[in-house]
């Protein structure tokens, strides 16, 4: 198994050149890297696809990059010959619809004699999973009223200070404590990385010891992996995360996901819960924290969607000229 992403240092990647591996785990740019390089010498041997987590691929132009970046490779894999098998694409995920969208991406399309006659879309076939994922969700609030949090507090401080508005935060942290300390191995997920950084710190100035830590994009490498490692050990009981941690690290001893406000999707809900309870036949518990009562709709509205499995329906993007182009310019740097 060999690794290639944009953290991969230059001495493995010439070695990845010289010992092509049997399965090689890739990212869709290091994919368009490899391709648009002497490398791709390596690709030319790939009889199957798997792209993991497909949903995330989708809706956006990085997918359509990708499956761009597919067709460069079924080229690259044919040459001259026409009688080569085109690739097995393999598309996975827990959260996708419709399914004969995601089909239609994945499987592409193969030319006509006639340039004026659009690709032939290829046959593929949908496997659809009989049972959802079994969640248990709860949604809390922590404190008597949260309609009280937007009424001012007039202290007997200094006039020039004002009044101050309560904050639901005193009374998150308490209780998040809490719930790391009934369980095994937590997550929690946050919306933005500002609030990992700050959130981790409460808690474990709450708790008065290292309960949690932040993980988010912005940490290196090195730092994520030793974060997960802890975490995977039980050395570590919790981890305060953003969509970093989304689609995974698999590990069946998460017992609770906790969310702080709406998840930003229903499939991010689902994906995110889903990170606990990992192995076959167990259940999925999450708590939901809301920060406002504006939010607490958001947060029911959103629970019973989740409960329910009915994720935002997907589409690809029509005709992305920007990204043909930019496939067009790397296939022209290296061949007629």
């Amino acid at each position: 198994i060999g690794i290639r992403s944009g953290d991969t240092p230059a001495a493995e990647r010439h070695r990845l050149n010289r010992e092509p591996p049997e399965i090689l785990i890739t990212t869709p740019e290091s994919l368009y890297l490899l391709l648009t390089s002497r490398a791709r010498e390596i690709l030319r041997t790939v009889d199957t696809v798997i792209v993991d987590e497909i949903h995330s691929m989708v809706a956006n132009k990085r997918g359509s990059h990708l499956f761009l970046s597919l067709e460069r490779l079924e080229e690259l894999r044919r040459g001259t010959d026409e009688t080569v098998a085109a690739l097995q694409r393999i598309g996975l995920s827990a959260t996708q619809r419709p399914l004969e969208e995601i089909a239609r991406l994945l499987g592409g399309g193969t030319a006509t004699p006639d340039p004026d006659r659009p690709p032939v879309a290829r046959p593929v076939e949908i496997v659809q999973a009989g049972t959802g994922k079994q969640l248990e969700l709860t949604i809390e609030v922590p404190v008597e009223d949260m309609a009280r949090l937007s009424e001012p507090v007039y202290d007997s401080g200094p006039a020039a200070a004002g009044p101050t508005i309560p904050s639901i935060w005193p009374a998150i942290h308490p209780r998040l404590v809490a719930l790391i300390r009934e369980h095994r191995s937590t997550m929690i997920f946050v919306n933005s990385r500002r609030l990992a950084e700050r959130l981790a710190a409460a808690v474990n100035e709450t708790a008065g010891e290292e309960l949690a830590l932040a993980h988010h994009g912005s940490l290196a490498k090195d730092a994520r992996a030793q974060i997960e490692d802890r975490l995977k050990r039980g050395q570590l009981p919790a981890i305060v995360a953003t969509s970093s941690l989304e689609l995974g690290i698999d590990m069946g001893a998460v017992d609770l996901v906790i969310q702080i406000e709406a998840p930003p999707s229903i499939a991010a809900g689902i994906q995110r819960v889903g990170r606990s309870g990992h192995q076959v036949g167990a259940a999925s518990r999450g708590v939901v924290f809301p920060k406002y009562r504006g939010d607490l709709l958001a947060c029911s509205a959103a629970a019973e969607r989740m409960m329910a499995g009915q994720v935002e329906a997907t589409y690809y993007p029509r005709n992305p000229l920007d990204v043909l182009a930019q496939q067009i310019v790397a296939m022209v740097a290296l061949e007629p």
